[in-house]
């Protein structure tokens, strides 16, 4: 990236940055709610563009990894008296990256479709286990907890107003991105991307194939833990219908909205769909995924870079 490239860069993300900053002392009340909403989705995307844009493996055990963070914040929550925020942080990253390497173990053994079942798969059994486990779980029901406050213990402690969580959750995703841009760039990152682009010959000039992806997989499965952490601060509350794979699905096509291969991309797919599916439900009620449906299939034809693509393209013209 050249000089001038690198100054327009930062100039936007610090201009975009500074508005997210302000838009929680403008916006009404639910907007305010559905920014931050749109911020935890985009972590989510964000995450699974490591396996997705990055390494070429496509992920439908996000919803696993998601799930579980907000069920480890909950028990976190649930257990200790009063509420510890960084306890429950560190519970949700806990069960996430746990359940990312043992699903990596056995899943990056496979390739292309392969992968993507077994991943499914995965999601799937641990849906059911929390699904049915209704004396840890909820069952259907799910856990509800009260919302910790922002702090450290025994010095001082806020308690989250919208505004604040807002701010929390930007601080987040911000850090979140910063990190998983410097990892896309590092050594690292180009050896993802080197078996993207041809794992045969990857491996044959002497990389670990397997074991980069095992990181890959615990990595992106970490940060979607991340993710469901701040879900399940939000709304105060775990269900299993953030387990079951559909979570997944939408995750994918959030990334295809947005741009694959971008970390920025995902983040605005992931508004982009909100967006649509707020405005046409307005409209359309139970029928608004129709309209959604028609939009993205225009998009993957017409766009088939993303938003962020198209948007690039626009400006070299």
């Amino acid at each position: 990236m050249s000089k001038r490239s690198t100054t327009i860069y930062w100039t936007g993300f610090s201009i975009i940055l500074a508005l997210l900053i302000v838009a929680p002392l403008v916006l009404p009340e639910f907007w305010r709610r559905f920014l931050t909403e749109i911020l935890i989705w985009g972590l989510l995307a964000m995450s699974s563009d490591i396996l997705i844009g990055y390494t070429g493996m496509v992920s439908f055990g996000h919803s696993a990894f998601f799930g579980l963070g907000m069920y480890g914040a909950a028990a976190a929550l649930l257990m200790v008296k009063p509420p510890n925020l960084w306890l429950a942080i560190v519970y949700g990253l806990i069960g996430s990256a746990g359940i990312a390497l043992f699903v990596a173990y056995f899943s990056t053994r496979l390739r292309d479709i392969y992968f993507a079942i077994t991943t499914l798969i995965f999601s799937q059994i641990f849906y059911v286990i929390i699904f049915t486990w209704t004396d840890l779980t909820g069952g259907e029901n799910g856990l509800t907890f009260s919302r910790p406050a922002l702090g450290i213990p025994g010095l001082f402690s806020v308690p989250f107003s919208s505004e604040t969580l807002h701010w929390f959750v930007l601080a987040v995703v911000t850090t979140s991105y910063l990190i998983l841009r410097r990892i896309t760039q590092s050594p690292f990152g180009m050896v993802l991307q080197s078996i993207r682009e041809n794992e045969g010959r990857t491996r044959a000039i002497g990389y670990a194939v397997e074991r980069y992806k095992i990181v890959a997989v615990m990595l992106s499965g970490l940060f979607a833990g991340l993710a469901g952490v701040l879900y399940a601060i939000q709304n105060r509350f775990a269900a299993p219908d953030f387990v079951y794979f559909l979570v997944s699905g939408e995750t994918v096509i959030f990334n295809v909205m947005g741009g694959i291969g971008t970390l920025v991309g995902p983040i605005v797919g992931a508004a982009f769909f909100l967006l649509l599916r707020e405005t046409f439900s307005r409209f359309f009620t139970e029928f608004y995924l129709i309209p959604v449906g028609v939009i993205f299939i225009a998009m993957v034809i017409f766009m088939p870079q993303g938003l962020l693509g198209f948007m690039r393209r626009w400006l070299n013209q």
